[in-house]
């Protein structure tokens, strides 16, 4: 029971960092780029996996935690697939209108739950995917406005999805397979992440963006917010890890839409950005749907535990589903960016 119970607190602090660091760098982010100009989404991207890794490399150096390699091929093709999916994310939007590009963050819980059922064999009850639904439905009504269709900015859009759903499985399958902490995997998968950013950030941005990253005036204040930008990403990064491995891809994406929620009242409070009813009813929605998710999770976790069982490995089978109290932009939707000036105000409401 008491093992029960610090696993519990450890996820609840998991989700509340993930909430706080995401939150802070959305709003970060909004003013380093709606504010000053530096509109560089995927290579601030970049600059924001570099630093993480130069951060977690200085905790190795300090011991605070064990470096633990596993097979190269594994972490060099999910690093590589995560930078992928962050690109594709910002090629999407810049494709896309600002409403499509939201319905393809709403696509990725209902295709991770499809991909989740069919290849993990996990289940999801009748009242956890109406739950989900409701979610779906309240943050549809709140970020969703013009809906123009394109074909490829359909098809980047589709792969973006596919992608980021593949991308936080992994999160959560390897760390139960090779038996790795979040912090272990993050540091061995970053520097892939990282590099291929990096190297594709700069042009992605200028296709984006029609300016050069090089070419930028980085005033004092443009520099202070990229390092308080940096920082904050440390934080984001570790509890996006955290979160999928304790939990799964599903609830990460439901604290996701909670992340997108917070954003718009504290975008309305702090910043002052335009707020309407249909945002306030959408947000009202979206958190019954938050809160009913999570009660039938915790019901069925419950019963789960209750439940005696015949064989260890039914017991495995029967209450992995459910590590995740259901049981993640890639896991980097946090800190996935705007790329068109004109619209960039709206464009940051995806944390």
């Amino acid at each position: 029971m008491s093992e029960s119970k610090s696993f519990q607190l450890g996820t609840i602090g998991a989700l509340g960092l993930s909430v706080v660091s995401s939150v802070s760098i959305v709003i970060c982010n909004k003013a380093l780029m709606s504010y000053l100009g530096f509109i560089f989404a995927t290579t601030l991207t970049s600059w924001h996996l570099l630093v993480t890794f130069c951060s977690l490399h200085v905790a190795l150096w300090m011991k605070l935690f064990e470096h633990k390699p596993f097979d190269p091929r594994t972490v060099i093709g999910f690093g590589i697939l995560n930078g992928i999916s962050i690109g594709l994310l910002n090629l999407s939007l810049g494709f896309n209108s600002v409403g499509f590009y939201q319905m393809t963050k709403l696509a990725i819980i209902p295709c991770t739950v499809l991909l989740e059922t069919l290849y993990l064999s996990k289940r999801f009850s009748r009242s956890v995917q109406f739950s989900l639904a409701i979610l779906l439905l309240g943050v549809g009504i709140a970020t969703v406005t013009d809906l123009q269709l394109n074909i490829l900015g359909s098809v980047l859009s589709l792969l973006a999805v596919v992608t980021t759903c593949i991308a936080q499985i992994m999160t959560n399958t390897i760390q139960k397979k090779y038996k790795v902490s979040s912090t272990q995997l993050l540091y061995q998968s970053c520097p892939y992440q990282a590099m291929t950013l990096f190297i594709s950030g700069p042009f992605l941005d200028k296709f984006l963006t029609n300016q050069n990253v090089f070419t930028f005036k980085y005033t004092p204040d443009v520099l202070a917010f990229i390092v308080l930008s940096c920082l904050i990403s440390v934080s984001v990064n570790f509890s996006t890890f955290l979160v999928i491995g304790r939990t799964s891809p599903v609830t990460y994406q439901v604290l996701g839409h909670l992340k997108t929620c917070l954003v718009l009242a504290f975008g309305y409070v702090l910043l002052h950005d335009p707020f309407s009813w249909r945002n306030i009813i959408g947000i009202v929605i979206a958190l019954v749907g938050m809160v009913s998710y999570s009660y039938y999770c915790n019901h069925e976790n419950q019963k789960k535990t209750i439940e005696p069982t015949a064989t260890p490995e039914a017991e495995e089978g029967e209450s992995e589903p459910l590590t995740h109290a259901e049981n993640g932009a890639a896991a980097f939707n946090d800190i996935a960016v705007s790329r068109a000036p004109e619209r960039k105000s709206e464009r940051f409401m995806h944390a």
